[in-house]
């Protein structure tokens, strides 16, 4: 049972209304979202509709601020954001799902100048945005707006779409656009792409930047960016309307052949049952480098061939794809479709070329994942010389898993990475290479036969020897 100083809703209720006004005003005061989520509460209680009021004020504050956001304030900004999203989306459309509808709008409308004074780096404003997408295309269906009227919305908001907030808007609402809308937008897109773009005169063009053709001026971008928008937004429309040849048509017979894009074309003529077209399609693909993996078109290449009728094919693109990626989806979706025992005996021939690949690292991470530890230990044993220390990001979790049953393969992983963070003296390492000779420790008491390698304590005298200067590191350890 919960002790009465237990931070809960009902200890808390136990304290009564006024002492929690008195709270509530004290832990507010010099916390400006706090008082403001407060006035929201006050508003909604007093009147509903005063929310969307209060709501549409604070938008109007916002879009006007000009101030710039460091990290150190990007969490209350997101709090900020993320209060009014919930608001519109969580209570005004309670009350009105137009208005909250067309405060949902305005949100998505701050983007730009959010964007513009905040450094998003981490992505986490985008995420917010994101979400408000996706609670238009909810609001959508509750407020129905018109189909010709939605069209105009989003075919102006695809036109201020620098900063991406609006990518996938067509999706997202299509839903309530409807054939009619879909139509209307298309038309203006369509006008758009047959307009005529005048280039500036020399001495008007600003120049923004050097690439390998030259200079690049800013008309050029604005331009490009013009017609990725005409392009994606029609093949967003085609999608919508389940119209496979006017997707493919937006991409010149060159572009095509990109594998990705031909994996794309080659999913939808699928779905529209169009399999020989689409295999046709994926054997145009031009690939730069037969040593690359592109899973999309691998993926589509064996979902081709599956909707064919040919399953030998198929089997054979999966283990090939596994044998140039050691895709352990691959491998898994090969050995199912095999006959019973006959799975054995081609996953231990996997596992053997696995095990002998020229990358170690890779296939480390395929035996670990996979999991095959026993293998994954004798890998370390052969091949330790070959392990990179500065792949702790694949080194660490390996040891740790090693750790419960092969002690002597984590303990050399650990080494590997302490060797690589001495010699190379990277100081910022020290901390995470001490821990690892602490956990080195700790398993050498476990560790009875050292085989070929060093014991613990002639591993620990030859750092001494080797690195006995580095004390930013043996403070650490002490």
């Amino acid at each position: 049972m919960a002790a009465k100083s237990t931070l809960n809703a009902k200890n808390l209720e136990g304290l009564g209304a006024e002492r929690l006004a008195e709270l509530l005003i004290e832990l507010s005061t010099g916390n400006a979202a706090a008082k403001r989520r407060l006035r929201l509460e006050l508003a909604g209680a007093a009147n509903p509709e005063d929310v969307a009021k209060e709501v549409r004020k604070r938008l109007a504050t916002i879009a006007r601020s000009r101030s710039f956001v460091d990290w150190q304030n990007q969490r209350a900004l997101i709090d900020d954001l993320e209060a009014q999203r919930s608001t519109i989306a969580d209570k005004i459309v309670k009350i009105d799902s137009t208005e909250a509808f067309e405060l949902m709008w305005r949100f998505l409308a701050l983007a730009e100048s959010i964007y513009n004074r905040c450094d998003d780096s981490n992505g986490r404003v985008g995420e917010v945005f994101y979400d408000a997408r996706m609670n238009l295309g909810e609001l959508a269906k509750l407020a129905q707006p018109s189909p010709e009227k939605l069209a105009d919305q989003i075919y102006e908001a695809l036109l201020r779409n620098s900063y991406s907030q609006y990518d996938g808007l067509i999706e997202v609402l299509s839903p309530s656009l409807g054939n009619e809308g879909l139509e209307h937008l298309k038309k203006r897109v369509v006008s758009l792409s047959k307009e005529i773009t005048r280039r500036p005169p020399d001495k008007e063009r600003r120049k923004v930047g050097h690439g390998s053709g030259g200079s690049i001026y800013e008309d050029e971008i604005q331009e490009s960016s013009r017609k990725w928008m005409i392009s994606s937004a029609l093949r967003a429309i085609a999608d919508a309307q389940g119209d496979v040849d006017a997707f493919i048509n937006q991409y010149d017979k060159k572009t095509r052949k990109s594998p990705v894009i031909a994996a794309e074309i080659a999913q939808r003529l699928l779905a529209s049952s169009r399999a020989e077209e689409a295999l046709k399609v994926i054997e145009a693909a031009e690939h730069r480098d037969e040593d690359w993996v592109t899973f999309e078109w691998e993926d589509a290449r064996i979902n081709v061939f599956d909707a064919l009728g040919r399953a030998a094919d198929a089997q054979e693109a999966r283990w090939q794809c596994f044998l140039k990626s050691l895709s352990i989806d691959h491998l898994r979706a090969y050995l199912q479709r095999l006959p019973d025992f006959d799975d054995e005996e081609a996953l231990t021939k996997a596992l053997d070329y696995a095990q002998t690949i020229k990358n170690p690292h890779s296939a480390l991470a395929f035996l670990i994942n996979w999991p095959a530890q026993d293998r994954a230990a004798l890998l370390v044993f052969e091949r330790s010389k070959e392990l990179d220390g500065n792949l702790y990001e694949l080194l660490t979790p390996a040891a740790h898993i090693l750790a419960g049953k092969y002690l002597l393969a984590a303990t050399l992983l650990l080494r590997t990475m302490i060797d690589y963070s001495l010699k190379n003296a990277k100081t910022t390492r020290y901390r995470h290479a001490a821990k690892h000779l602490m956990e080195c420790s700790s398993l050498s008491a476990s560790i009875n036969d050292y085989q070929k390698f060093e014991t613990h304590d002639a591993f620990v005298e030859r750092l001494k020897k080797e690195h006995g200067k580095k004390s930013g590191f043996w403070s650490l350890v002490k």
